[in-house]
């Protein structure tokens, strides 16, 4: 890792309590950006009378941007560096989300869609390398943690604003809300300093004639297969934690498990809380586990734990226990979300670390925010124990990366 000092574990200097904030908060207002659309999306549909094909192309038109806003701001952070596009980056999706109270069309919905994915995808990578670069190696796992907490704040936060606002003034007004990340903007550049190892690596680089691309994620055999099973890790993420958090609702009111369970609780909200909390706790477990046993551990521990818990709804026998269920599997299907940030910061140079964050990340988000869609057909087509099946052998395929990459065997905690 790139700092250390004498000073206590449990203390931060001021900048470093800067940069935590402001990657919690920038995360936090990235998932309530997403979780804004969830909540407009049936109103959406009611208002411009659109089929619900169309409408589920708002979501994969914000991937796509999102893949092409880590490919281009991953970039940019690792050559201006990462106080100034971190900034950037935030404006753009509080631009775009804002905008969205001007959209009635659907074109224009896919415009600013795309533009606000643009601006969250190249988020993630840049906070993610400033904290890195911010904090000992030995803190990284668990700082990466408290900022992806963020998220969930995000969460809870959305939803609380869209039961008041969209029932009392439509679904255009509940984007509004997307202006509030610009005042982060100007707290982001006063108080917030790029680190001395950027600075320093930044300089290198200057004097060496290298050039920051992406093909350097890919320049010999060994690291080409260490990015690709990093994006097959991510995809595999992305696909549990999306198609989760859309079907469980669904899910726990399946007839089967209704009639096996006895079970006519429809939970949607209390599962919603439960499952939100249980990450919130995984993620303060996992970064406590990544830092003190390394990540090769934590994310065997968690991997397989995900894969155990998705049958854990097919044997559950009251209320009670279906909501602790979902806090259960919330606990293990995004506990570990920090640390794949934290892991890919320690597997590449300080050079290209946003480059890499962004563009493994934003990966797993394209390719894996399809996974609603699978499930759905799944769901449509097989038994319930098929489908959580299927997901189940998800996570043992990230398992075995997780356990064979080279480069994360020699990680050390």
């Amino acid at each position: 890792m790139e700092q250390t000092g004498t000073r206590q574990a449990n203390t931060m200097t001021t900048n470093e309590k800067w940069v935590m904030a402001s990657t919690a908060a920038g995360f936090s207002l990235e998932n309530m950006d997403i979780m804004f659309l969830s909540f407009a999306l049936a109103p959406i549909i009611a208002s411009l009378h659109i089929s619900s094909a169309a409408a589920g192309w708002i979501g994969s038109i914000t991937n796509l941007g999102m893949l092409a806003g880590g490919a281009v701001f991953g970039l940019v952070g690792d050559r201006i560096g990462r106080v100034k596009t971190f900034s950037y980056t935030i404006f753009i999706f509080a631009f775009a989300t804002t905008a969205m109270f001007f959209a009635h069309s659907l074109p224009m919905i896919y415009l600013l869609r795309f533009l606000a994915g643009i601006g969250a995808g190249g988020e993630y990578g840049v906070g993610i390398a400033l904290i890195a670069e911010n904090f000992s190696t030995h803190q990284i796992g668990r700082m990466s943690s408290v900022a992806a907490i963020g998220g969930q704040v995000g969460a809870i936060f959305a939803a609380l604003m869209a039961a008041w606002i969209i029932p009392s003034f439509g679904w255009n007004a509940l984007f509004l809300l997307g202006i509030i990340p610009v005042v982060l903007t100007y707290f982001i550049r006063r108080h917030v300093h790029e680190s001395a190892s950027f600075l320093t690596a930044q300089k290198q680089a200057q004097q060496n004639h290298e050039k920051v691309a992406i093909s350097r994620l890919f320049t010999t055999p060994q690291l080409a297969v260490q990015t690709l099973g990093l994006m097959v890790m991510t995809i595999v993420q992305i696909a549990g934690y999306f198609g989760l958090m859309n079907w469980l609702p669904s899910i726990v009111q399946k007839p089967i498990v209704q009639k096996q369970q006895g079970l006519t609780v429809s939970g949607s909200s209390l599962w919603m809380i439960a499952t939100i909390l249980g990450m919130s706790i995984g993620m303060v477990a996992f970064g406590t586990i990544f830092d003190r046993l390394g990540p090769r551990v934590a994310f065997g521990i968690f991997l397989l734990g995900s894969a155990a818990v998705m049958f854990v709804i097919l044997v559950v026998k009251s209320a009670t226990a279906l909501i602790l269920a979902g806090a259960l599997i919330g606990f293990f299907s995004n506990g570990m979300f920090g640390g794949y940030g934290a892991m890919i910061s320690r597997l590449y140079p300080t050079a290209i670390r946003s480059t890499a964050n962004s563009m493994i990340m934003n990966i797993g988000r394209a390719i894996g925010g399809f996974s609603s869609v699978v499930i759905g057909i799944l769901m449509d087509h097989y038994s319930l124990a098929v489908t959580m099946a299927c997901l189940a052998g998800l996570y043992v395929v990230s398992f075995l990366v997780s356990q064979t990459l080279p480069g994360i065997r020699k990680l050390q905690h």
